[in-house]
């Protein structure tokens, strides 16, 4: 896959990457990125020499049919991990379980902080519970990686990319290994996770936002169905005022032929 993809990715964008010094030749690492686009698992990869393995929603390796078994087949190369999501605490588990098989291997594995893509470009906090456990209960250093402009090639529900340089930073790995054996201390949890969304910030210099991406893409969603139905309410008031103006109209041309 990084010959097949990740080869035709770097002749056709030509990433820009900076800090690959930071990411160990061998051994352990995470590497926590900000998530602006779908490619964002895909340029990561194809900047490194190493395998990274991220976690992908259960529907990717599901779908039934020939293009679900394509879409498995691409998935499981690219070295994605199902995580089924049909319950949160599940999911949860399931991504951490995950995470801590990697890193036990002596691998790379990848995590978006987040918990999903911006809905804006903005950087949302960070959810404490997968990347601080995995990163508590493990003791490997965590990089902070930055992904820049992978929104612009790629916006959600755009299927064709625009040809444009992204950019990858790679900041210095955090030790949290002295907070080893408080991985259910939600306190520390939510430090370890804010620091590195602080180092997140520092090299993407995105606004940062101090809510949830979910909480902000649910929102939008409803600023977006409350236009919506005023559009469609103004519509109808104009409709009905015209219905009315044409029935007044009518009214008086009557009047006047009775005269």
């Amino acid at each position: 896959m990084k010959v097949s993809i990740g080869g035709p990715l770097k002749l056709v964008f030509r990433p820009w990457v900076e800090g690959l010094e930071n990411v160990p030749a061998e051994g352990p690492a995470i590497l926590a990125s900000n998530h602006l686009s779908f490619s964002d698992s895909f340029f990561l990869p194809a900047v490194l020499d190493r395998k990274v393995t991220f976690i992908a929603k259960a529907e990717y390796f599901t779908t039934p049919g020939v293009k679900g078994r394509m879409t498995a087949a691409f998935f499981k190369g690219v070295g994605q991990l199902p995580v089924d999501r049909s319950g949160a605490r599940g999911a949860g588990e399931a991504a951490i379980r995950s995470g801590i098989e990697v890193l036990e291997r002596g691998e790379l594995f990848g995590i978006y902080p987040e918990g999903t893509r911006s809905p804006d470009g903005r950087l949302y906090r960070g959810k404490p519970g997968g990347l601080a456990r995995v990163a508590l209960a493990t003791g490997a250093p965590v990089l902070p990686v930055a992904m820049i402009d992978t929104e612009k090639i790629q916006p959600p529900g755009q299927v064709m990319p625009k040809l444009m340089r992204p950019g990858i930073r790679i900041g210095k790995p955090l030790d949290f290994r002295r907070y080893q054996g408080m991985e259910h201390d939600r306190f520390v949890l939510r430090a370890v996770t804010d620091e590195v969304m602080y180092e997140i910030m520092k090299l993407s210099g995105q606004e940062y936002v101090d809510m949830y991406a979910t909480a902000a893409k649910r929102q939008l969603a409803e600023a977006a169905k409350a236009e919506k139905e005023a559009a469609k309410a103004a519509k109808a008031a104009l409709a009905q005022a015209e219905r009315e103006q044409a029935e007044k109209e009518k009214r008086a041309d009557r009047d006047d032929r009775s005269q």
